[in-house]
């Protein structure tokens, strides 16, 4: 478990942790974590507590959310990448499922499409990551975050959502969008239960055979709750914890509220690991 790195379209993203730290800076007013919510001034203090790719959203996808067209999606999201543009490099991933929201987003220096669904939404998206060679996260989940927890029951939920992620990874392939620029997220609480989650926490690494980096989104999630008993702001050390264990089975991102203490986490598990005892 050494140190990561990520293709982008003109440069390398590396670091030297055994995961890259995706900070959230959610451009809306419904996410389920009010202390994710923000512009400009969040994603800087996110920079500056060592996130290496900020990832903005403009549409909540949180159980019982629903979608917002293109056009709010962009007057939300675009001020924020332009203003980090002014003073960052930093690698920025855009939370979108629309080709149109990720192309002007891309114009405006956005390095990274989070489709959470998997470029199943828009016909068009797979083809422009391809052209624009840029990095897609294909996530999975069932139905829409409207109803995604209706169904929440699996006979072997790794194998399934391996399975799933497997065959939208083969489609990005077939669009032209080259292996080192697919990511795979299993969609912790989009569509599953306690033991699913758990049960994908802990197996991880195995998903598509380990041929794609895997990213966790576990900050502050219900399931954190379920474990913890804690309400959405007690749930920090419950998500450090699951980062943790999620990263020694193999995870190699983690997209996360709170920068600063995952990266001391990462930090403390990088010692045990540069020490030869992990």
């Amino acid at each position: 478990m050494a140190g990561c790195e990520l293709q982008l379209a003109g440069r390398t993203l590396r670091s030297e942790r055994p995961a890259l730290i995706m900070g959230i800076v959610n451009a809306t007013p419904d996410s389920f974590f009010a202390g994710s919510r923000g512009g400009v001034e969040q994603a800087l203090r996110l920079i500056d507590e060592g996130a290496d790719i900020i990832d903005i959203g403009g549409e909540s996808t949180r159980p019982g959310s629903r979608y917002v067209d293109a056009e709010e999606e962009l007057r939300r999201v675009l001020p924020v990448i332009e203003g980090i543009r002014r003073h960052s490099f930093v690698a920025i991933s855009v939370d979108t499922r629309k080709k149109a929201v990720m192309e002007a987003a891309y114009n405006a220096g956005a390095d990274i499409v989070n489709d959470v669904s998997a470029l199943e939404d828009d016909g068009e998206m797979a083809a422009f990551a391809a052209a624009k060679e840029i990095p897609v996260i294909l996530m999975h989940k069932r139905g829409i975050p409207a109803d995604m927890q209706r169904d929440t029951s699996y006979r072997d939920v790794c194998a399934e959502v391996g399975s799933y992620l497997e065959s939208r990874a083969e489609y990005a392939l077939s669009q032209g969008i080259a292996p080192e620029k697919i990511i795979v997220d299993p969609g912790i609480g989009f569509g599953k239960d306690l033991a699913a989650n758990r049960a994908l926490i802990a197996g991880c690494g195995r998903l598509c055979g380990g041929r794609f980096p895997v990213l966790m989104a576990l900050s502050r999630k219900s399931c954190i709750g379920e474990m913890t008993g804690e309400a959405v702001d007690g749930r920090l050390y419950g998500t450090l914890a699951a980062c943790l264990i999620a990263v020694q089975r193999g995870a190699r991102l983690l997209r996360v509220h709170d920068v600063a203490p995952c990266r001391n986490t990462l930090d403390v598990l990088k010692s045990f690991i540069d020490g030869g005892v992990l």
